[in-house]
């Protein structure tokens, strides 16, 4: 079976042309492609298939091999595969389990536009909010120092989420356009290099209490944009974009 590798801001994905539908979608193989030492190794795979209706359809599996929500990240890395394969040229539309998505590409900068947020449920100390998958957010000091994956596993699995599980953010202001996130992800179960709806999720947030029309995000594995409008609580117009890059691509023996 012919893969390719894609990463954006160090999120990993395994990317397969599936517009022929001869992917078999074993919950098993999924997560024997995305191990790091039996496998391709990858935070998710995603397949390319055909769309009646956009360009191209998006199946996006967390590593554990389930399909899963949204995914910011996976979709600008497989705009940037659906431009390898020559589906479009610069502007494109696809369809994800979240809905339409537009996109832009320029370079290796790609550019997503996410789901409208009509609602951040705002608690004493976290906020909650669906980017196309859901998130808490939690603004702490000095979050290069935190200790993700700790706190992360235990929120995403206490009484309040454990059912669903949820996608756990922790965020430092650098500056009043600058954010630092870090995210621990369900279904990768760990902390990720980035993670592109949890990105949005925590610069929406952000943006609640501030006048920003954008805001620039580090993340461990490089930096990414958000851009969007607000109107009363309903944000719309939400754009994720940073690089998409092809690592390699190869041939993997299936069973």
């Amino acid at each position: 079976m012919k893969f390719y590798k894609y990463q954006g801001t160090g999120n990993d994905f395994v990317m397969i042309d599936n517009r022929d539908l001869s992917f078999p979608k074993s919950t098993q193989l999924i997560h024997q492609l995305c191990d790091r030492r039996f496998g391709i190794g990858g935070d998710g795979l995603i397949l390319l298939e055909n769309n009646e209706t956009e360009d191209f359809k998006m199946v996006y599996y967390n590593a554990d091999g389930n399909e899963s929500t949204m995914c910011g990240n996976g979709g600008r890395c497989l705009v940037a595969f659906a431009h390898f394969l020559k589906i479009f040229e610069n502007k494109t539309t696809f369809n994800a389990i979240d809905g339409l998505h537009e996109a832009e590409i320029n370079g290796e900068l790609v550019k997503l536009k996410m789901i409208d947020v009509k609602q951040i449920e705002n608690h004493e100390n976290y906020s909650v909010l669906n980017t196309g998958s859901p998130h808490y957010v939690q603004f702490v000091e000095q979050v290069e120092n935190y200790n993700v994956y700790e706190e992360g596993k235990k929120i995403r699995n206490n009484e309040i989420f454990h059912q669903e599980g949820i996608n756990v953010n922790f965020v430092s202001k650098i500056s009043d356009n600058e954010l630092f996130v870090r995210t621990y992800e369900r279904g990768v179960e760990d902390e990720t290099y980035s993670c592109g709806t949890g990105v949005t999720a925590s610069a929406l947030t952000f943006m609640q209490n501030n006048h920003q029309s954008s805001v620039a995000v580090k993340v461990l594995g490089g930096n990414l944009k958000v851009y969007a409008e607000k109107s009363g609580d309903y944000y719309h117009n939400i754009w994720l974009e940073g690089p998409a890059q092809q690592v390699f691509s190869g041939e993997i023996n299936i069973k």
